[in-house]
C-alpha cells in the first residue's frame, strides 16, 4: 500500500506543480523499486516503510549539518513529505501492551541489550513498528 500511496501523491504533486514533493516522492519510489528488483519480489509494506524511514533519516542527518536558510527549509519540507508516508508510531501504552506476553522474558534478560533483542523480535513478529528509543523506555519500565 505504501507504493500505491506514493504513486497517488506523486501524481497529485505533478498536477499541483510541487517540484519538491515530486522529486522526493520520485526518489522514494525509485528506492523502493530498486529494493524490489534486488529482492526479486514486491516489498511488503513494512519493508517499503523501512526504505522511506532510511531516506527520512538521511535527510534528518543532513539537516543537522546544514546552516539555516533555503536548503534547511527544503530539507524540512522533504522530511515532512516522507513522514506523511509512514504509519503512526504506536503510543507508549500500545508498546507496553504489545510487550506484555514477553514481559517475564524481558525481566529475566541479563542485560538491556538482551531485553531489547527479545522485545524487538516479539514486536516484529506482532507487526508492531516502534522506534528503538520508545521500546527501550518500555523495557526500562518493565525491568524497574
Amino acid at each position: 500500500m505504501v507504493v500505491d500511496e506514493i504513486k497517488t501523491l506523486l501524481t497529485r504533486a505533478r498536477r499541483e506543480k510541487d517540484d519538491l514533493a515530486r522529486n522526493v516522492l520520485g526518489l522514494a519510489l525509485g528506492e523502493i523499486q530498486t529494493a524490489e528488483a534486488r529482492a526479486n519480489r514486491p516489498l511488503r509494506d513494512d519493508e517499503a516503510a523501512a526504505v522511506v524511514r532510511k531516506l527520512m533519516k538521511s535527510n534528518e542527518e543532513t539537516l543537522s549539518l546544514t546552516p539555516e536558510g533555503p536548503a534547511a527549509s527544503a530539507l524540512r519540507r522533504e522530511i515532512e513529505v516522507l513522514s506523511a508516508l509512514l504509519p503512526e508510531a504506536p503510543s507508549a501504552e500500545a508498546i507496553d501492551a504489545a510487550l506484555a506476553p514477553v514481559a517475564d522474558a524481558v525481566r529475566a534478560a541479563k542485560s538491556d541489550g538482551q531485553a531489547m533483542g527479545i522485545a524487538m523480535k516479539h514486536l516484529k513478529a506482532a507487526q508492531v513498528t516502534a522506534d528503538a528509543a520508545s521500546v527501550m523506555e518500555a523495557i526500562r519500565k518493565l525491568r524497574s
